[in-house]
């Protein structure tokens, strides 16, 4: 199979096909708990989320990252659980979970009915998990900015030597930014998911900076993404714009056309207020 190309074939056939320790990072959402209805007549269920799961251990590199953004069904009054099921699966194999992020969906969800008893749910996890060890890639976006940016700390930090003398070193004044937390934020739907209106033909899209912001923190220039349910190319797009090379499976024909069309033609999104900082949180810091 070649890189830098989308294939209309199930995952779990695409997979199989593909080299062992082959990829640096796969960033994806499978459709969990039949939550949309999709063209394809595929039945997402358990026993073919581990066949999905195992062929992802087997093609990752040693220290590869995979983000597995996902949710939970409310199904009778109690959500499925199924996406830390899922979690624990990949741990099974031999995954470590790094990380338990929450994606935010601003503007997305109507308000909670005043006579319900459900929040409005406005996120999904993302399982940030790595192959067999902590990730071999991690450059954390530094974005949160500093209350005290620019201070010195009073006094001297000290130390010891290895024959045990204390050694001065000068404290260095605090940066202006800091890594941000594992809650991200993001605006969505048209004109914030995507320029690219023929995607939205797709039910479930990510917000281009999630996926980009997510490309940028676990893996390099040059490396290798997946997308094993490439959807509407957005992965693929992000991958052209950010010099990563990339490699997908869409199984539906008609998401398969507009993956290749958004790989071929995609609009870069100006990046204006699409990753918030959340009010509540800011006010912690």
């Amino acid at each position: 199979m070649d890189i830098n190309n989308i294939y209309n074939l199930s995952c779990i056939d695409g997979m199989k096909q593909l080299p062992p320790n082959m990829v640096d990072l796969c960033i994806t959402s499978p459709p969990y708990d039949d939550l949309r209805t999709y063209n394809d007549s595929s039945k997402w269920d358990f026993n073919i989320f581990k066949q999905v799961a195992a062929n992802l251990y087997r093609v990752m590199k040693v220290g590869g990252v995979v983000v597995w953004v996902v949710g939970d069904a409310v199904i009778k009054g109690s959500e499925t659980g199924s996406s830390f099921r899922q979690a624990l699966y990949f741990m099974e194999l031999g995954f470590k979970l790094h990380d338990t992020m929450i994606y935010e969906k601003n503007g997305c969800a109507f308000p909670a009915r005043r006579d319900g008893n459900r929040y409005s749910q406005i996120f999904e996890y993302m399982f940030v998990l790595s192959k067999d060890t902590k990730p071999k890639t991690a450059n954390l976006i530094c974005d949160k900015p500093n209350k005290w940016a620019g201070h010195i700390p009073w006094g001297q930090a000290t130390m010891r030597d290895k024959e045990g003398n204390r050694v001065e070193r000068t404290q260095k004044p605090t940066p202006d930014f800091s890594p941000r937390n594992n809650i991200w934020r993001y605006n969505t739907g048209k004109g914030y998911t995507t320029k690219d209106d023929y995607a939205f033909q797709h039910p479930a899209m990510f917000p281009e900076l999630l996926v980009k912001d997510n490309i940028l923190s676990w893996s390099n220039e040059g490396d290798l993404v997946l997308d094993p349910f490439m959807g509407a190319g957005t992965t693929a797009a992000m991958c052209k714009e950010n010099s990563r090379n990339y490699i997908g499976f869409e199984i539906d024909s008609e998401y398969y056309s507009i993956s290749l069309r958004r790989s071929k033609e995609h609009v870069p999104l100006k990046e204006v207020s699409t990753n918030l900082p959340n009010p509540l949180l800011n006010a912690l810091y």
